[in-house]
């Protein structure tokens, strides 16, 4: 089982919307918290039409991924096309450092997302970096990075699960 799915399950479990402070039984420790918190800026990162910097290629970019192949772009300009290939590819996925994340997203990006997540930036890059490759993969299960309308259904089948 992936870490999407067990993210979910857990969600599904304990509930949505508790405080991040719950206690980590009932979220998967602190990083469960972290999780929870930045699943929805993912998912709207993912369905998003504008480029991942804000400033990248517009919806056609990548084959009309919209702002997962603006993602995706993002990371092979950066030098690490293999690791995210291999998140919308079949198989196993790489793992990516939160270093990579700070690198890949950038100073002010991060600070966004984390404040969007309402936490601390060490925190996004950590919590990034095990979400995207699960997320990616999850949305890409034909191993191809889908058109935008196959991509907001997708997105919009996760926001359920999710109670969002």
């Amino acid at each position: 089982m992936g870490l999407l799915d067990e993210l979910l399950g857990g969600l599904a479990r304990s509930g949505l919307g508790q405080p991040m402070g719950r206690p980590a039984s009932q979220a998967g420790g602190a990083m469960g918290g972290v999780l929870v918190a930045l699943l929805p800026v993912v998912l709207s990162m993912l369905a998003s039409r504008r480029g991942v910097a804000g400033s990248g290629g517009g919806p056609g970019a990548s084959g009309g991924g919209g702002g997962l192949g603006d993602l995706l772009d993002q990371f092979r300009q950066q030098g690490f096309g293999p690791q995210a290939d291999s998140w919308v590819g079949r198989g196993a996925n790489l793992p990516i450092s939160p270093d990579v994340i700070s690198q890949v997203f950038g100073k002010d990006r991060l600070a966004q997302i984390a404040a969007q997540a309402g936490v601390s930036q060490e925190e996004a890059a950590a919590g990034l970096s095990q979400v995207l490759p699960e997320v990616v993969d999850h949305v890409t299960p034909d191993g191809q990075v889908p058109d935008l309308d196959a991509l907001g259904g997708s997105v919009d089948a996760l926001q359920r699960r999710l109670g969002r």
